[in-house]
């Protein structure tokens, strides 16, 4: 099992991981001690723990946001497979037409 130390609004925490994940957790310590820094210069020092649940919040937030873009995108993807099975049921339709229409054609030429 991997370990990483990440430093939070000066401050180092030691977490366990998994074996390869120590780059991103150390990414993922970076990201939250950039918004903990963009905090305290929005609102000042104001302790630690209402700085994390603060940051805590607005990083739920953003992710909440994301759910919502993802929902969006995968209904346009639905969307959008839904027509193209209704563009293929019509080519199908009508190539089953255009070989009947064939058909009739030959029967009447013959006759």
């Amino acid at each position: 099992m991997g370990q990483v130390s990440v430093e939070i609004n000066g401050r180092k925490y030691q977490i366990a991981c998994d074996d390869g994940q120590e780059a991103h957790l150390t990414r993922l310590g970076s990201y939250i001690n950039n918004r903990v820094e963009e905090l305290i210069a929005a609102v000042g020092q104001i302790g630690d723990a209402r700085l994390l649940v603060m940051v805590s919040l607005l990083v739920a937030d953003e992710l909440s946001d994301a759910y919502s873009e993802l929902d969006v995108a995968r209904s346009a993807d639905d969307g959008a497979n839904a027509r193209l099975t209704a563009e293929d049921k019509l080519s199908a339709r009508i190539d089953g037409l255009s070989s009947r229409i064939e058909s009739i054609a030959e029967t009447l030429e013959q006759a």
